[in-house]
């Protein structure tokens, strides 16, 4: 249920849908003999279209979430595993192409090439069935597995959850899949905007994660007052940033997270040997 309501609903947490629907009914009721109030609609959605595209308000909401996580440690020494959430392929594209079609989040495959070549001994989870309301039998994870392969990742290697629709499934079937022992230390990749929510919904489950960001959208504070030079990209930026947002009260709501804005823990002793400074990230 909370998974039709997510993707029913949610379709208005664009401000985008929702600004072009405003738009509409307006038209609508300008037709009518509440014409005056119709155009005013048609203008306010206009205007608001303009703001939300041209203007830097996608960055200003995007920025926080980003910044939430710094990018990973690897000092403490090598992990035990490595999580992979969907949201790289796109499924649908890749079953009608007949080839793995990577999307604006494939920063979360490279990382999981290099994450694999650094650290051979570190099991490797790529999470990602389908999202789509209408059943589709195109899993990403089928598709994820073909591609990692074809860049030098053994598929023995490589373990895939291929049920999950959305972030709370990613870490329920991921946890049911590779039984994380007390003291193993697993790295989570997702996007830095997406990260949040993704870690929040790991605690709940019980599945202690260490955060590893990738696909940042912004280079840092100084987008705060950079335009757009294209409404659409504007737009674009608005609706991932609206959508992190909303989704972190939905999740707090439903009690899917223990935290409305999950942000990094302190991490725990060193239990292994120290990697040297060079050793930052893969």
């Amino acid at each position: 249920m909370f998974f039709i309501l997510s993707k029913t609903v949610g379709f208005l947490t664009y401000p985008s849908n929702a600004l072009v629907l405003l738009a509409l009914i307006g038209l609508g009721l300008a037709a009518t003999r509440l014409r005056r109030t119709g155009l005013w609609l048609v203008g306010i959605s206009a205007v608001a279209l303009a703001i939300g595209g041209w203007s830097p308000l996608g960055n200003v909401l995007i920025l926080p979430l980003e910044q939430r996580f710094p990018p990973w440690d690897a000092s403490r020494g090598p992990p035990d595993g490595v999580i992979v959430l969907g949201g790289a392929v796109s499924p649908d594209v890749s079953a009608d192409r007949d080839e793995p079609q990577l999307n604006e989040a494939a920063e979360r495959i490279a990382a999981m090439v290099a994450l694999a070549r650094r650290y051979p001994d570190a099991r490797l989870v790529y999470s990602g069935g389908s999202g789509n309301l209408v059943y589709s039998a195109a899993m990403e994870a089928d598709y994820a597995l073909d591609l990692l392969e074809r860049l030098g990742i053994a598929r023995t290697r490589v373990l895939i959850e291929r049920r999950s629709r959305n972030t709370e499934e990613n870490a329920t079937l991921s946890k049911a899949l590779v039984q994380p022992k007390p003291g193993e230390r697993w790295l989570l990749v997702t996007s830095a905007a997406h990260m949040p929510r993704a870690v929040g919904v790991f605690r709940k489950t019980e599945f202690p994660v260490e955060a590893y960001p990738v696909d940042w959208r912004t280079r840092g504070p100084a987008d705060l007052a950079a335009p757009f030079d294209r409404v659409s990209r504007g737009l674009q930026r608005l609706d991932t940033a609206t959508r992190e947002w909303v989704g972190l009260v939905a999740y707090r709501l439903a009690g899917k997270t223990s935290e409305l804005f999950p942000g990094p823990e302190a991490a725990p002793p060193v239990s292994r040997g120290a990697a040297g400074p060079a050793d930052r990230r893969p």
